[in-house]
């Protein structure tokens, strides 16, 4: 039996859920009004409901999110959400509050454990396979052999990032932006401060490097390692970016399909997860959407320069420098610039895919000097390699330019809207006493599907027969719905006649009974999917757990994020004696003194490593070979390091043994 591959979307709203199916999406993942791990991108039962219709016509999927740690006065609320996606048809739910995994009010639709629950080792796997999850998101930071070794653990699905933006913290680990801000992540609110500037101190307060984006990482893009991610155990592949417009997805959605349909083109033991092909309506580049340039993080085991450099600004594609500025009238900017003609890598932007196009008007530029400073500004009117703007700005021979918004490529997305579509197979086929049918066949090896249609009544021969067989042939094989039909076969003895109106009347009756097929077929398998899950969850309870108790560590710190009664319950059913309330609960209770100096984030990344300052990796006496420039004074690099913004002040521990840094506040 084949493996099924599955592309996983983000969709900020219904339509750019459409969008994402439309451009080759095998499942999207949407939040629900509340309780999703994105605040600000939640949508109304009506608009999920009207997304599973239009994803099951093609098999495809929908995911919705509730994952955000719950208070006790909200588990009812997020219960009930969840009965409505699931009364609506959602094919399951991504959950981080573990205390909705047991509860008994929940319905038995399939649950999946958010990134946030950072899954990181098999044992922590295995725990979540246990409580009944259906299918694991693995955090970020795991290397292939890390992945490789969850999937010999478990026997569910897993599920893998492979393009978007990266969180520095393990995900669901960083409570950085409730301390400082109050807006906590694992509640939806997230406030980004890693992607704001920090300037870097020693004990004594020297600043080491002044205001710039330490904590900001690069976009992860994975699109070289899907093979080994496969081999790895990966079955679902997954963009981020729920706060992503139209475009974005559209762009990425596309890149990645074909880069799955390629592998699955040679790789016949597995296959694309949902039916339907896909128009070609524009060739997809990622360097022409928002990105801080990418890295591939850990995936090899290794590490490589992370840091964004520019925080969350979008420099955009790399276009090439400035030639030299030309005599401009007042209250402009005009210059010569020389485009680039070799694929390098400048500034993280990857230049890999193709060589950039003119620049043209109405162009979104970005200007870097050597020292770093960024200017932006829209080219106003492009002759040749000339640019004019109607703007004084301060640029000079060298710069870089990169391209920020491609108007070309961004009008070409707005009106070549990719279609998707099922190729169904017609035959046309005499039957006794005059009589005929149109037999249908579509799908693929593990799903393929038919269904006859009769054409009967007082059917006329047709007086020329070769015509009116190319006039079946002709109006049957055109489109219906999300249909194309191709007539492989006439098998007739007397070729009938029709009118043109009755063939149409054939090919419109067929794709709607194709749909009804298709759609009885999904909840077909949807309910059978959630009596087992039913019969799985007279197994999973809380003395069922007692008897299997997996928890080694007696105390239970704030790290694992219990906010209610209901997941408390739960872990000391897992053998816990002793839990503490979430971070965002102390704050809630003002309970400061008890997470005073505590751990707000954990990460891989290292900027010590980023820095040039890693002992492990740098042995000679000038181990300064980082991105940043440093003091000259090495003195003030010591053990004690210290970000600053404002008012507060971070203290950096490093775990050098697991290859962690800590920010402590």
């Amino acid at each position: 039996m084949q493996i099924k591959l599955e592309l996983l979307a983000p969709a900020k709203n219904k339509d750019i859920g459409i969008a994402a199916i439309n451009c080759g999406a095998d499942a999207v993942y949407i939040a629900s009004e509340k309780f999703g791990a994105r605040e600000s991108a939640g949508n109304p039962l009506s608009d999920i409901a009207a997304l599973i219709d239009y994803a099951h016509k093609f098999k495809a999927k929908v995911y919705v999110t509730v994952n955000t740690i719950l208070y006790d006065n909200e588990i009812k609320q997020a219960i009930k959400q969840i009965n409505d996606v699931y009364e609506a048809g959602a094919d399951a739910v991504i959950i981080q509050d573990l205390g909705l995994a047991i509860s008994p009010d929940m319905p038995p639709v399939p649950l999946f454990a958010s990134t946030q629950c950072n899954i990181r080792t098999p044992e922590q796997a295995v725990l979540l396979e246990s409580l009944g999850f259906k299918r694991l998101i693995l955090a970020r930071e795991l290397s292939l052999e890390q992945i490789s070794e969850i999937k010999k653990s478990v026997k569910i699905d897993l599920e893998s990032f492979i393009h978007g933006a990266l969180c520095v913290s393990y995900s669901g680990q960083c409570y950085m932006s409730c301390r400082l801000t109050g807006r906590s992540a694992n509640r939806g609110e997230c406030a980004q401060v890693c992607r704001s500037n920090y300037s870097l101190c020693n004990a004594h307060g020297d600043i080491i490097i002044k205001d710039k984006p330490l904590l900001s990482l690069k976009d992860l893009n994975l699109s070289a390692k899907i093979p080994q991610l496969v081999e790895a155990g990966i079955t679902s592949f997954k963009i981020e970016g729920r706060l992503k417009n139209e475009s974005y997805v559209k762009n990425i959605v596309k890149y990645y399909r074909n880069i799955l349909d390629d592998y699955l083109t040679h790789n016949t033991s597995y296959q694309a997860a949902s039916l339907g092909s896909y128009s070609k309506s524009f060739i997809p580049n990622p360097n022409l959407t928002f990105n801080r340039g990418y890295t591939e993080l850990f995936i090899n085991g290794g590490r490589d320069s992370w840091n964004s450099e520019y925080g969350a600004k979008y420099l955009g594609e790399y276009i090439g420098s400035v030639a030299r500025q030309t005599n401009s009238l007042k209250g402009s900017t005009q210059f010569e610039y020389n485009i680039l003609k070799n694929k390098e890598k400048v500034l993280g932007s990857d230049t890999k895919n193709t060589l950039p196009t003119p620049i043209v008007n109405g162009d979104g530029l970005c200007f870097v000097s050597p020292s770093g400073n960024i200017i932006g500004a829209r080219a106003n009117n492009c002759i040749d390699n000339n640019v004019c703007i109607y703007e004084k700005i301060n640029i000079h021979t060298g710069d870089k330019i990169f391209r920020n918004y491609n108007i070309a490529f961004e009008k070409e997305m707005e009106t070549l809207s990719s279609q998707r579509f099922i190729n169904v197979d017609l035959s046309f086929v005499e039957l006794p006493e005059n009589n005929y049918k149109i037999l249908a066949s579509w799908g693929n090896k593990s799903y393929f599907s038919s269904l006859e249609y009769t054409v009967a009544g007082n059917i006329q021969t047709a007086q020329n027969e070769e015509t009116a067989k190319k006039s079946i042939i002709a109006q049957l094989s055109k489109s219906a719905e999300s249909y194309k039909f191709n007539v492989n076969k006439v098998q007739c003895s007397n070729i009938p006649f029709f009118p043109a109106s009755s063939l149409n009347k054939f090919r419109r009756e067929i794709a709607q009974a194709i749909t009804k097929k298709i759609t009885e077929d999904v909840a077909y398998n949807i309910k059978t999917c959630r009596k087992s899950i039913s019969e799985d969850k007279k197994h999973i309870s809380l003395e069922s757990v007692k008897a299997n108790r997996i928890f080694s560590q007696k105390h239970l710190s704030y790290l694992a994020n219990c906010s209610n009664s209901f997941s408390k319950a739960l872990y000391k059913a897992l053998g816990a004696t002793d839990v503490d309330d979430a971070y965002e609960v102390s704050i809630k209770n003002n309970a400061v003194k008890t997470i005073d100096k505590s751990e707000l984030m954990r990460t891989k990344y290292c900027l010590k490593f980023e820095l040039g300052l890693c002992k492990n990796r740098y042995q000679t006496k000038n181990r300064r070979t980082g991105k940043f420039k440093l003091d000259d004074s090495i003195s003030q690099i010591t053990d004690s390091l210290y970000l600053a913004n404002g008012n507060n002040k971070l203290e950096l521990k490093f775990d050098c043994r697991n290859c962690e840094m800590i920010i402590i506040g």
